[in-house]
């Protein structure tokens, strides 16, 4: 029998918070981009600049706040990394109205950023560690996951209209607006937070930020599932400007048809989320892990085979449907696995070092495959992305390390 139940009120204004933000961010999809090509009139290259090197310093600045964030309260961070995201977002409506809006603001904003979102993403998930029981994690993150493919979903086409009804900037405001609501959704958390153990020694030391990645490296289960995540999401993210040129461009698809081909299959997301927890229930988390992180690298390389007309639509819905229903599974049982294989005191600093090498790796791949397709094709690129992918499930742990209470069979719950 499937149920529904609480995971409690402080994990309801958690994912609420996230809820909101989440929201707002895909509300502002490729906001950036679209305001540096209308209003600023840049070019290729500067919009490529723009996207990869925001994701690459980002990456960097965050390096050192891993262990920052470690040893502090988890619900203050987050609050300061809302309310900075807050102020970094509503400059760049700020600095239009004033007419002072430039490429240069736009890629400081970025940077800023994504550094908050990499420390906010360690903190939350120490935070969500500590508020559900071991057992929940992964009916949480089936949550998350579920209101992530919902707002990739309305997102992107309700940001279409608002900018074309209300100007290029609309959307800014809104995920700036967002991020505001998220601190106030995670203050309302309430309840005393612990402060964490403190160690020996005070003050921040070189050798600490490498600590997360010394400790992903070490650790039996979550080496291979680190070379796999980075590695899958890195090549797909790489090919998606590729496909977007190759759709717009060389095939002359409407914009409107590029939207639908990759809007209509995030259902297979939501349907995948709320998947998850049942197909853990009835084979066993690894087992699913395992199944649904080797299927989702099987879709990638039939994008190197779209043709013009409806036949190419049709074949892109496929395609996508396939590998974000893989995706909506596989997300939330990884994300639980990690999270239960990670030692309290070392979650902020693994999440941290996860997202920024995950960061820098797409950055990096973005830039190479650009070089790539520019000496062959964008077809060409896409399908060497593709045919790496195939061999990405080699990478991933074959041996089940999970606690005992994750092996047996339990209750499914949505």
């Amino acid at each position: 029998m499937v149920t529904r139940r609480s995971l409690g009120r402080q994990f309801e204004w958690l994912w609420a918070a996230y809820a909101i933000s989440t929201f707002g961010t895909w509300l502002a999809f490729d906001a950036f981009s679209i305001i540096a090509i209308l209003v600023l009139h840049a070019g290729p290259t500067e919009v490529s600049v723009l996207a990869a090197v925001g994701l690459a310093v980002g990456a960097v600045v965050a390096v050192p706040l891993g262990p920052w964030v470690e040893f502090r309260r988890k619900r203050p961070v987050m609050i300061a990394m809302d309310l900075t995201r807050f102020a970094a977002v509503m400059s760049v409506p700020a600095a239009f109205a004033l007419g002072w809006l430039s490429l240069a603001q736009l890629l400081v904003v970025s940077v800023i950023v994504a550094a908050a979102n990499i420390t906010f993403k360690a903190a939350s998930g120490a935070c969500l560690k500590a508020l559900v029981r071991p057992e929940d994690l992964l009916i949480a993150n089936g949550r998350f996951e579920s209101t992530t493919w919902t707002a990739t979903a309305l997102g992107p086409p309700l940001g279409g209209v608002a900018i074309g009804l209300f100007g290029p900037v609309t959307t800014v405001v809104a995920d700036a607006v967002s991020y505001l609501f998220s601190a106030v959704g995670i203050r309302a958390i309430g309840g005393r937070e612990p402060r964490p153990v403190q160690t020996d020694a005070p003050r921040l030391r070189a050798g600490d930020l490498l600590e997360g990645w010394r400790y992903i490296l070490t650790h039996p289960a979550l080496r291979p599932l680190f070379f796999n995540t980075v590695l899958v999401n890195g090549l797909i993210m790489a090919t998606s400007p590729l496909v977007a040129v190759l759709m717009l461009g060389h095939l002359g698809f409407a914009p409107w048809q590029y939207g639908l081909a990759f809007g209509a299959p995030c259902v297979g997301g939501l349907i995948g989320s709320r998947l998850a927890p049942r197909l853990v229930a009835k084979f066993g988390q690894h087992k699913v892990m395992l199944t649904a992180g080797t299927l989702r690298a099987c879709w990638s390389i039939g994008l190197a085979f779209i043709r013009p007309g409806a036949a190419g639509i049709v074949l892109v819905i496929v395609v996508q449907l396939g590998l974000v229903t893989c995706v909506g599974v596989f997300n939330p049982v990884f994300a639980s696995y990690r999270l239960n294989q990670t030692e309290t005191d070392r979650v902020a600093r693994t999440l941290s070092a996860w997202s920024v090498t995950s960061n820098a790796t797409i950055a990096a791949l973005t830039a190479l495959w650009g070089l790539l397709a520019g000496i062959t094709s964008p077809r060409t690129a896409i399908a060497i992305a593709g045919i790496l992918l195939l061999a990405t499930p080699l990478v991933l742990p074959r041996h089940d390390y999970a606690p005992q209470h994750e092996r047996e069979p339990a209750q499914s719950h949505t």
